[in-house]
């Protein structure tokens, strides 16, 4: 059996950093690690082949050569996904599809001959069962939610690391909260099931394998989520990277209440983690409330921002407008919540329904649902009434993009993040002098000679060099990611 596994187009979003990947000469932010982890629960004899849209095309001999066809995809690639599978049709190829997008109330994608709703874990071993037999069926849902401690190291050797930016590995599924909007407690539950310590540390010394260094995002949804479980991790986790001679730095998702746990911060820090995404959501307590949000009012929210950046931290973060309970003056408090914050990479959208949460289904018992969500927050679609006046929802978020990703807002909190930084504290990442060079000359020419904002380029990197020279490769990393962020705002807000 010929297995070729899919990962369709994902478009061009503040989450893609596509503009940004472009000095580095990489394709792609991330491998897609679902495909990579399902295909090492298929049998050893079967062939497999995969193929990542985003950093290379699907060519017609590659559809030629599968027996059949596995795709995985989120909402926002829906339309690429439609695309491959309308090919594979045409080729008269089975095709099998799993993950979040089917998961999440769309499992009636007519062309697809096996749709597997849930957890691969669950599903995936019956359906090679059911197959063996000749007998597979059309719709695959699991009744249940696993336990990863089967799950099996992904099989790096599927991808070209050089082609991407970072690495990824996951330790947990699921979150403790009950966030209205939040898709992920519908598809993961709300009590996180994590990986073994032994799991871990293997899928780590296979990526070590690989030759990377650098970057490793742990890809969950709240790494914290099992705080019992994370605590016992970490020593493991800082042993690891000791003995090995500390290869790797570490991103991931948390929740606000991590700046409430100085004992996990500090093993944090010590583990190596430089970055961590945060869903703050709204500076606006009434809306938190409304979103059902309440561990992000139990400290104020500016201070749990300096907190975890004391600990020498990167704090990424999701903001929304259109809650309910926006005031009107809410467009204000969110630009001047993320200036103090010094949050450069905050990611700010339009609140959206996703199928099958909360939300989703309080809108559609109030007649205020209009349609399915496009995937994608930041396009300036509306896929419900909100209480706010649309036209006045969408200029006032078109109004927060553009001052907080203008040059001059923009440099300031990327200033102000690396200010936290600590000396003995550089992000770890793979040292390539020639490609350095480039990366380095391609961007001092788009954002110091073609770029509009270019002045205040040459007013950042001088107080770069001047002040924080140890964090000249993290500053021009965010200085791309400006970059990127500016050119995908002037895409949604024309």
């Amino acid at each position: 059996m010929k297995i070729l596994l899919v990962y369709p187009v994902f478009p061009d979003t503040y989450w893609s950093f596509r503009h940004a990947l472009t000095f580095a000469g990489k394709s792609s932010a991330f491998p897609p690690l679902g495909l990579m982890t399902v295909a090492s629960m298929l049998p050893d004899s079967w062939e497999k082949r995969l193929v990542d849209m985003n950093v290379e095309s699907l060519s017609d001999e590659d559809i030629e050569w599968a027996d059949m066809v596995f795709l995985s995809a989120m909402i926002v690639q829906k339309d690429s996904l439609e695309e491959v599978v309308a090919r594979c049709n045409a080729k008269g190829k089975k095709v099998a599809v799993g993950g979040p997008f089917v998961s999440t109330g769309s499992p009636e994608l007519s062309e697809a001959d096996h749709i597997f709703v849930g957890e691969a874990e669950t599903t995936l071993p019956e359906f090679i069962h059911d197959l063996e037999l000749g007998v597979p069926e059309r719709i695959y849902k699991a009744d249940e939610r696993p336990s990863l401690q089967e799950t099996p190291v992904p099989d790096f050797g599927l991808i070209d690391i050089e082609n991407y930016s970072s690495m990824s590995v996951q330790y947990s599924r699921g979150c403790p909260f009950q966030c209205e909007f939040c898709d992920i407690i519908e598809i993961y539950g709300r009590k996180p099931r994590t990986k073994s310590n032994h799991q871990m540390l293997a899928e780590l010394d296979a990526l070590k394998a690989t030759g990377w260094r650098g970057m490793v995002f742990i890809v969950d949804d709240n790494f914290i989520g099992n705080k019992k479980n994370v605590r016992g991790l970490l020593p493991e986790l800082i042993s690891w990277s000791e003995r090995n001679g500390s290869p790797f730095s570490f991103f991931t998702e948390a929740s606000v209440n991590l700046a409430e746990d100085d004992a996990l911060l500090e093993k944090m820090e010590e583990a190596r983690f430089r970055r961590v995404f945060l869903g703050i959501e709204t500076p606006a307590e009434e809306s938190l409330k409304e979103a059902q949000k309440s561990q992000n009012t139990r400290r104020g929210l500016l201070e749990s921002v300096k907190k975890i950046q004391s600990y020498g931290m990167e704090v990424m973060a999701g903001f929304i407008v259109g809650f309910d309970n926006d005031p009107e003056d809410i467009f204000e408090r969110q630009i001047n919540f993320i200036r103090k914050s010094g949050i450069p990479l905050a990611m700010v959208g339009l609140l959206t329904a996703l199928p099958d949460t909360q939300l989703w289904r309080r809108l559609e018992s109030e007649g205020r649902l209009l349609k399915e969500s496009t995937g994608n927050n930041t396009d300036c679609s509306l896929n419900f009434v909100p209480k706010m006046d649309k036209e006045r929802l969408v200029e006032g978020y078109k109004a927060v993009l553009q001052n907080i990703y203008s040059p001059r807002e923009y440099y300031q909190r990327a200033l102000d993040c690396i200010s936290h930084f600590k000396k003995d504290k550089i992000l770890t990442r793979k040292i390539d002098v020639i490609q350095d060079l480039k990366s380095l000359t391609k961007l001092l020419l788009t954002l110091g000679v073609k770029d509009k904002g270019r002045i205040r380029f040459w007013n950042y990197l001088i107080k770069l060099v001047m002040f924080y020279p140890r964090e000249f490769g993290h500053g021009m990393t965010l200085a791309a990611m400006g970059y990127h962020f500016r050119k995908v705002t002037a895409a949604n807000i024309d």
